[in-house]
Parts: structure tokens; C-alpha cells; sequence
């Protein structure tokens, strides 16, 4: 990039969604969200343990003990994943998550997609695959715009 030349606005929140992410505490996976709307960051979040319980990192892994393989079997896992985390914060801080935009690291489970979607979440820009079929249908037949980032593919209905 040139030196004087701006990130476009996607560049710069994925950026930001990676910086999160550095702050997970999962062992599979590292994935940072930042919620947006009109250019300004509403709240951030990163897949990890519920406050005040203990990570992965500390107690091991349960999905890897049991041999669950990713995108299955969410419930299983002492984790949120990043988006939860980023609607939660939202939530607690009394910010309105209608009409914003999600930068994340990585495609949204089937858990996510529905609470992002019910969130009133608009558009979704994603970097990473996650390997979750019924998550793509959910989001195909939704009216949330889903965006690959630095692909131009997209996925769901345009503002129904």
C-alpha cells in the first residue's frame, strides 16, 4: 500500500477482526468479530470461555477430547464464538445491533447466523470457510447480505 493511501473501509475493520482475534482463547480455532454501522465500531468480540471460567488453554479442549469435528455439535464446547460475544457485548452495553454490519474471520456457524440474523445484523463480511452446511442454507434463504471478503461472493437475498 502506498504510504499516504487509506484502507478501504472493509480492509480496515477486517483488520481490526484479525487484531481480536488475537485475543482468543480457543485451541482449534482463533476468530475475531467487530460489530459496525455507519462506520463506527458498536463492539468486538473473540471465541472464549464465558467471563470468569476457565479457557481451553487452561483446561484443554472438550471438542478436541471428544473428537468432535468442526461444525458440529456447537453445544459442545465451553466457548462462545466470537460473533456471540460481539452481540452480547452489544447487548450489555445497551448498543442496538439493528441495521449493522459484521466483520469476522471466519464464515458464521448455523448457531450464529440465526442470532445474527434475528439481531438485526444486515450484512456479514467473512474472511475463512467453516464447515457448516446447514449455517450456508440458513443464510442463503435469509435477507442478510453475506459477503466473502476480497472475493465478491455473495450469498442471501439483497435487502428484502
Amino acid at each position: 500500500m502506498e504510504p499516504n493511501r487509506r484502507p478501504p473501509w472493509d480492509a480496515y475493520f477486517m483488520e481490526i477482526a484479525h487484531v481480536v482475534a488475537q485475543r482468543s482463547t480457543c485451541l482449534r480455532r482463533r476468530v475475531g468479530a467487530v460489530l459496525v454501522r455507519d462506520k463506527h465500531i458498536l463492539a468486538t468480540g473473540y471465541n472464549g470461555a464465558p467471563t470468569g471460567l476457565p479457557h481451553c488453554h487452561e483446561v484443554g479442549c472438550l471438542r478436541e477430547e471428544r473428537q468432535i469435528p468442526p461444525g458440529e455439535r456447537h453445544e459442545l464446547c465451553r466457548g462462545l464464538h466470537a460473533e456471540q460475544n460481539a452481540i452480547i457485548q452489544a447487548a450489555l452495553h445497551g448498543i442496538t445491533t439493528k441495521g449493522s454490519t459484521l466483520y469476522v474471520t471466519c464464515q458464521p456457524c448455523v448457531v450464529c447466523a440465526k442470532m445474527l440474523i434475528n439481531a438485526g445484523v444486515v450484512r456479514v463480511v467473512y474472511q475463512g470457510d467453516y464447515p457448516d452446511k446447514l449455517a450456508r442454507e440458513i443464510l442463503a434463504g435469509s435477507s442478510l447480505l453475506m459477503e466473502r471478503y476480497g472475493k465478491n461472493e455473495t450469498a442471501g437475498k439483497k435487502g428484502d
